[in-house]
């Protein structure tokens, strides 16, 4: 893989917020989606189902991390995505604002 990277200064941007969905399919697959469609950079994604219930994700980025927990008991999961890139931070926030 041959990406280009630009040097930017020590400096990290945060975006959090909490939604409804707790299904882990639906949840991956509208991330994923939002990160490319933002620009991002996916280096590697891990998840863990946990036993009873409850499910994280974790995609690591060159511009940072983006990582995702479900409390299926109180019907909500927390997202928090930072990065170094604000420009991209924010094309990520549109995207949740347009759906």
């Amino acid at each position: 893989m041959n990406v280009n990277y630009k040097k930017t200064a020590a400096q990290i941007y945060n975006y959090q917020e909490w939604i409804s969905e707790c299904i882990p399919a639906n949840l991956k697959e509208h991330f994923h989606q939002r990160l490319i469609l933002s620009g991002f950079t996916i280096i590697s994604f891990s998840e863990h189902f946990f036993e009873n219930q409850g499910y994280t994700c974790f995609w690591l980025l060159a511009e940072s991390h983006l990582a995702i927990h479900t409390f299926p008991e109180e019907h909500k999961t927390y997202v928090e995505l930072s990065s170094c890139n604000s420009e991209k931070l924010y094309r990520f926030k549109q995207e949740g604002d347009e759906k």
